[in-house]
């Protein structure tokens, strides 16, 4: 009575005639990876250690976005501004310019470190949140263990040189899509080009975003410079184009100008070199599996989560979707019961498997009508 079920899905999809080029990133350690699908486009040496420099500010952002979402922190919250913190921004370091005593809100801080990337306001934040800057250096790397990022650890909250402050670009990654898939109400910061702080005792002061991409017109849209003389130039990035987004991370750059034209080039690879295929939405209907003595004959299927996969242009017809179930299915079946797998196929090789979970309850018919499904399928094979 009951066959092994496999439905191929087809997808509208357009095909793109393009020759791959090879790419070569002149960093010391660089990864690229396509946002919604995961997947790693690009890498150069993605686990080697390195200082992360202005990059840590990411991690700072984060703890004090985390805070504020859970309803622990307000933006509008005051922090007074200590020596500790003031002394940085006259020690030529990249500063807000805050001044001993002044009361800050979180939301100037968190301006001052995304856009101006000030220390002192790294400093200023962390004291306000943890008390000590090192005990916020603690909180940092406990949230990038939880967020897998496995070779990181922090010792302060701005970046600045110290050998215990240390990651990779594949971590610094992971961080970025944390942040940017988390937080995007805030990560819209990371792209705003100035920053006006109404310091006290003097003139009002604008400084610009370092990150070079957002002033390119490519999409662009964060997240964060870095340097330190020990590293040189390094630059986490971004760009969404049509809805798609890449993440981009590059370290060992030997010049600004390097920083800029290598991680553009690398974004652009990305894009012109690969396409993203949306398969599944979660909780939507993907496709119906047939359904024995139930009082529906179908059942709506679905994923739990969002799939994509990024696919070198021009090959999207290797691409297929398989849906494999033992079926029909009896009845009763629970909403959110796993009833498929939802397997994809790349150039004859499987590179995921889904389950797939029906949307709706189906109810078993009562006994009479048992027994007439029962005949009709022994008569006609029909369930």
């Amino acid at each position: 009575m009951f066959k092994k079920f496999t439905l191929f899905l087809i997808f509208s999809l357009l095909f793109f005639q393009s020759a791959f080029a090879n790419i070569e990133v002149k960093a010391r350690t660089a990864i690229l990876q396509d946002f919604l699908s995961g997947e790693i486009l690009y890498e150069k040496e993605p686990d080697i250690s390195i200082y992360p420099a202005s990059m840590t500010k990411i991690m700072t952002s984060i703890i004090a976005f985390d805070l504020i979402k859970s309803g622990d922190l307000k933006l509008d919250e005051k922090f007074i501004i200590s020596e500790k913190a003031w002394r940085l921004s006259t020690a030529g370091y990249s500063s807000m310019f805050v001044m001993i005593g002044d009361e800050v809100s979180v939301e100037n801080l968190l301006k001052g470190i995304i856009i101006a990337s000030g220390n002192d306001a790294c400093i200023a934040l962390a004291e306000g949140i943890a008390g000590t800057e090192e005990e916020f250096a603690i909180m940092m790397t406990s949230k990038a263990k939880e967020i897998g990022m496995t070779n990181t650890n922090f010792a302060n909250s701005s970046g600045i040189n110290d050998p215990d402050n240390y990651s990779t670009v594949r971590d610094i990654m992971v961080m970025s899509h944390y942040l940017i898939s988390n937080h995007p109400e805030y990560y819209q910061w990371f792209s705003e080009k100035e920053f006006t702080w109404d310091r006290t005792g003097g003139d009002p002061i604008t400084q610009g975003n370092r990150n070079p991409l957002l002033y390119k017109n490519m999409g662009a849209d964060g997240i964060k410079t870095g340097y330190l003389a020990v590293e040189r130039y390094s630059l986490a990035s971004s760009i969404k184009r049509k809805g798609r987004r890449l993440i981009a991370v590059g370290s060992g750059f030997e010049t600004k100008n390097s920083r800029s034209s290598q991680s553009s080039k690398l974004l652009i690879y990305g894009l012109t070199n690969y396409d993203l295929v949306e398969i599944s939405k979660k909780k939507e209907p993907l496709t119906t599996v047939n359904v024995w003595l139930g009082k529906s004959n179908q059942v709506e299927v679905y994923t739990s989560d969002d799939i994509y996969k990024t696919i070198k242009k021009g090959q999207k017809k290797k691409l297929k979707i398989k849906v494999v179930y033992d079926g029909p299915v009896e009845a009763p079946i629970s909403k959110d019961q796993e009833l498929a797998k939802l397997r994809i196929v790349y150039d004859e090789e499987e590179i995921g498997e889904y389950a797939l979970l029906a949307l709706k309850e189906v109810k078993r018919v009562n006994i009479f009508s048992r027994l007439l499904k029962s005949l009709n399928y022994l008569i006609w094979g029909d369930v």
